[in-house]
């Protein structure tokens, strides 16, 4: 089967038609008014008039059941998914220093929707995220290899959002050799990568800009939460006396050691901590810290989850200002696409108010910028980060 096949029409709603004409890419099961017959991988879409708005992925089990690729008069083709794929990485050359890493495509960010692809020195971590991205994994895999030359790639589709698909969690070796772990550098900071079980596809790439930001405040005693491997303390190691760095995995506290012990860092020490029972420990015990980083997983994975993580951020944000000495730095930061930045500003600011602790908004950031946002497309826009100083 030819999967850029496009011998079906589905006709659409008017509200799906406004959001497509405003930059959307997506339409949802409840707009569309005829759907295929089957299963194909790509679609035309139509208005309800008939008039070709342009292709689409097909996801015939998800809520989001049209995922549009190219606008009319454009046709969906292997020459277009290519030359996607080589201007998204061709838009990251400035970031491709030999031992760095980054992301070279990230889905509808870069209109290719559901498909990941991550940089890590001389290897490669794909994801096909959607059930059209999926169908065209062997020729993605042909076209970065074409493109880039990598020792390896790895397809790491190992996420609950593939079953929302009616896809299999699959990861394995796509081509060449991958290696147990893999070095990177940031900002000449050096990291160890192990790109099979990391979390996401074994870093979070999306904070590198912040990281480099924020290190230009750091100072002091810092305390870096929900520190993963190591990532934003290392950066403060160079320019603060000591770093504590915390986290609730004991494999990402040994490796964020591991990682400081490679860099050759004698002023840090990482613990296996609950996050928030360690906040009310340090209180209790008249700690008191200069630099302070909290960088959460999402506490709101929908709409529903809003308000218990409105809770969670506000404690987590309010027992940080308690522990900063004057002058004292926070950078602050929510990857939660439900929490918008507004609502996410606001209740720091309540969390300052009670503890009467006025604040300072330094920078205000997001995502870095090897995961750009799509105009008209909020989703792409997930990652709120803000460096505070509390007076």
């Amino acid at each position: 089967m030819n999967p850029f096949s496009l011998d079906q029409t589905v006709q659409v709603n008017a509200a799906a038609v406004r959001r497509i004409r405003r930059g959307h890419l997506w339409v949802y099961s409840g707009d569309l008014q005829r759907g295929p017959e089957g299963d194909p991988v790509f679609v035309r879409v139509a208005d309800g008039a008939g008039n070709e708005l342009g292709t689409a992925f097909y996801s015939p089990q998800s809520q989001i059941r049209l995922r549009l690729f190219t606008r009319s008069p454009e046709v969906a083709s292997p020459e277009v998914l290519r030359a996607r794929i080589e201007s998204a990485v061709g838009r990251r050359r400035d970031r491709s220093a030999p031992s760095s890493a980054c992301r070279l495509v990230f889905g509808e960010g870069d209109l290719l929707p559901g498909i990941i692809v991550d940089r890590y020195a001389d290897r490669l971590v794909l994801q096909t995220l959607s059930r059209g991205a999926d169908a065209l994994k062997p020729l993605i895999a042909d076209i970065l290899e074409e493109t880039l030359h990598p020792a390896g790639i790895l397809e790491r589709n190992d996420v609950k959002a593939r079953r929302l698909e009616g896809l299999e969690e699959v990861s394995g070796v796509l081509r060449g050799e991958i290696p147990g772990e893999i070095e990177i550098a940031e900002d000449g900071v050096r990291f160890l990568v192990d790109l099979r079980r990391g979390q996401k596809t074994g870093f979070f790439l999306d904070q590198s800009d912040n990281r480099i930001a924020a290190k230009i405040y750091a100072s002091g005693r810092a305390l870096d939460c929900f520190t993963h491997t190591g990532a934003f303390a290392l950066h403060f190691a160079s320019r603060c006396r000591s770093v504590l760095g915390v986290d609730a995995s004991p494999e990402s506290a040994a490796m964020a050691g591991r990682n400081s012990a490679l860099n050759g860092f004698d002023n840090t020490d990482f613990r296996e901590a609950n996050v928030f029972d360690l906040l009310r420990e340090l209180e209790r015990t008249g700690e008191a810290f200069d630099t302070i980083c909290l960088d959460p997983p999402a506490f709101a994975k929908n709409r529903r989850s809003i308000a218990g993580a409105r809770s969670g951020y506000k404690e987590i944000n309010l027992r940080a200002l308690k522990l900063l000495r004057p002058e004292g730095v926070l950078i602050t930061s929510s990857c939660s696409y439900h929490m918008s930045e507004a609502d996410f500003f606001d209740l720091i600011s309540e969390a300052a108010n009670d503890c009467r602790r006025p604040l300072q908004l330094i920078e205000k950031r997001g995502q870095a910028a090897d995961h750009p946002s799509l105009a008209g497309m909020p989703e792409t826009y997930y990652l709120k980060c803000f460096i505070l100083r509390a007076l």
